[in-house]
């Protein structure tokens, strides 16, 4: 792992997201709590031992590079040449900004050319998953690879958001369609599809021969899933699946995209299942975070939690009735209020007599008095974003 250097994409704007994105990239949203989307994929680089990494940013990056300030460059020991770099882009080979993720990899070429690793990981900084790339670069090694994509099986019905594969018996890569509108299903299992997680690791040399090649084309969306991926696919380089449900027991077989605000959503309710697929919870493979210092949450007279993650600083008032519900760092639920099926991100201040009903609120949104939100749905509509599903997002710098 000592030759190999990880590049994290987190510049995409985050349409899906929106308006959780409405002042943060999509890899500084919280989630879980306590954490930020990136810490996942920065956690699993900790655990693997990968200790050289580039986090790739580009639209409304300062919560972000705050985060990683704060929270994750004091563990890397630049002495012994190790660092975690945020890397706007530079405009050194293109006047423009990163057109695609191929093109963020292509924009940095000096960087590799400085660094001169063997191998580079290319990573996404918005999703949810624990992973051990030591046993993706055992894999990568043994099928003498120039490229190991990590894959995932999907129920066919969900497969056309995704980059979906066909392999042949030796796990090579023999097909390879990005967000298809009629996903094929695998060879065995009319019901699943086998779908790219956007992790990639490449062999340095055949990385830069790539996306060299495709800067050149003036066809290209400058994408590795749409573009880059199915040209070497086509032109017979050694392109291996790595399959975690095959190749990595079951603590992470879990993965999410959170791509929209439904995904995110439900990726919250999933965490306070009974039993969930991806407990946090877990010593084997701890996800790392900065948190201020906030003092323990308290619950005040007859105030009730049920199926709850609570976080440090939080302040529940008497009478209060939170269900089913995620509290992030500094929130405070004023008397009498309920919330239920509800995100609470940091500092969020619901006051008194209120009633939330499957929402997500985002940072620092102070809910007046008496409110009630998630009940009337049309009414909710006039005034804020409400999702397919039925969840009320109340943004940052909404009007009462």
């Amino acid at each position: 792992m000592e030759q190999t250097l990880a590049m994290i994409l987190a510049g995409g704007v985050g349409e899906r997201l929106y308006p959780l994105t409405k002042v943060k990239a999509k890899p500084a949203v919280p989630f879980g709590g306590i954490y930020r989307i990136i810490d996942f994929t920065l956690s699993n680089c900790l655990h693997s031992g990968i200790r050289r990494i580039f986090v790739l940013t580009q639209h409304k990056s300062l919560p972000l590079d705050r985060h990683l300030w704060l929270g994750w460059s004091s563990l890397f020991r630049t002495e012994l040449g190790e660092f975690l770099a945020t890397v706007p882009p530079q405009q050194r080979l293109v006047r423009e900004w990163y057109r695609g993720t191929a093109d963020a990899v292509f924009q940095n070429i000096d960087l590799l050319s400085h660094e001169r690793p063997k191998f580079v990981l290319i990573l996404a900084g918005d999703h949810v998953y624990r992973m051990d790339y030591r046993a993706m670069l055992q894999f990568h090694l043994s099928k003498n690879a120039e490229v190991t994509i990590a894959c995932t099986t999907v129920p066919i019905e969900d497969a056309s958001r995704f980059g979906v594969m066909e392999v042949d018996e030796n796990d090579r890569i023999i097909g390879f369609e990005e967000k298809p509108p009629k996903p094929k299903p695998l060879p065995n299992d009319p019901l699943h599809a086998l779908i790219s997680m956007g992790i990639y690791l490449f062999n340095t040399e055949t990385l830069v021969r790539a996306v060299i090649q495709d800067a050149k084309r003036t066809d290209s969306d400058h994408d590795f899933g749409k573009n880059v991926i199915p040209s070497l696919v086509q032109q017979g380089a050694q392109v291996f699946a790595f399959n975690i449900r095959k190749e990595l027991p079951p603590l992470f077989h879990y993965w999410q995209d959170i791509g929209t605000l439904d995904s995110y959503y439900e990726a919250h309710m999933e965490l306070i299942s009974p039993t969930p697929l991806f407990p946090l919870h877990d010593d084997e493979w701890t996800i790392r975070t900065y948190l201020p210092p906030l003092p323990p949450a308290v619950l005040k007279d007859n105030a009730v939690t049920r199926c709850c993650l609570v976080s440090p600083g939080c302040v529940i008032e008497e009478g209060a009735i939170v269900e089913h519900s995620i509290l992030s760092p500094g929130v405070y639920v004023g008397k009498g209020t309920v919330v239920r099926h509800s995100i609470l991100l940091h500092r969020v201040r619901v006051n008194e007599g209120c009633r939330l009903e499957k929402v997500i609120v985002d940072e620092d949104v102070i809910i007046p008095q008496g409110e009630e939100i998630g009940v009337d749905l049309e009414r909710d509509r006039r005034r804020f974003t409400v999702t397919e599903r039925g969840v009320v997002i109340i943004p940052v710098g909404v009007a009462f």
